[in-house]
């Protein structure tokens, strides 16, 4: 049996059409994903917003990120929920009233998740937290009656604790 021509080294890329040619699945124990599209591996292509459903990322280096902000405007006093599903950085203002934070949708229990909040004039009125906040001292933190203070809270038991830490009180540019 002759062969007529052999290339090495390198395919023509013309040769063969890798949409239409290739059909079936490679197997994921050849080093295959099992299925004929991204989508059906459960692959998201990112060039796009990708929920990823609580899967695991590993190993990322993450280069320019940012989180995204949940403007609540003026509680005006009363209760409201800062659903944390819908974001890491929380703003609110303070005016009229006691104020009753909760927080709802905490990340499962055995992973960290942490948010901040951004709160100004929050000592104008009073302020309360969840019992499930832990506080230094088992204090909650003086706020600014007039200004922004910011603190940052953290569970990693799936919201039965969260850990506060002020990061900053009256924050202020420094002119």
């Amino acid at each position: 049996m002759a062969l007529s021509k052999i290339k090495t080294n390198s395919i023509d890329d013309s040769a063969i059409n890798l949409t239409s040619k290739v059909t079936g699945t490679l197997p994921l124990a050849n080093g295959g994903i099992g299925s004929t599209s991204l989508s059906g591996a459960n692959i998201a292509a990112l060039n796009a917003t990708a929920n990823f459903a609580d899967n695991i990322v590993q190993r990322a280096t993450l280069k320019d990120t940012s989180e995204t902000v949940v403007a609540l405007g003026d509680l005006g006093g009363g209760s409201d929920a800062l659903d944390l599903s819908l974001g890491n950085v929380f703003t609110a203002t303070v005016s009229t009233g006691t104020q009753t934070l909760t927080f709802t949708n905490p990340s499962a229990s055995g992973t960290c998740y942490t948010f901040m909040l951004i709160l100004t004039n929050g000592g104008s009125q009073t302020v309360n937290f969840p019992n499930t906040v832990d506080f230094a001292g088992g204090t909650a933190p003086s706020l600014t009656a007039s200004g922004v203070d910011i603190l940052m809270f953290t569970t990693v038991d799936g919201g039965t604790i969260f850990h506060c830490v002020v990061a900053s009180t009256d924050s202020k540019d420094s002119s």
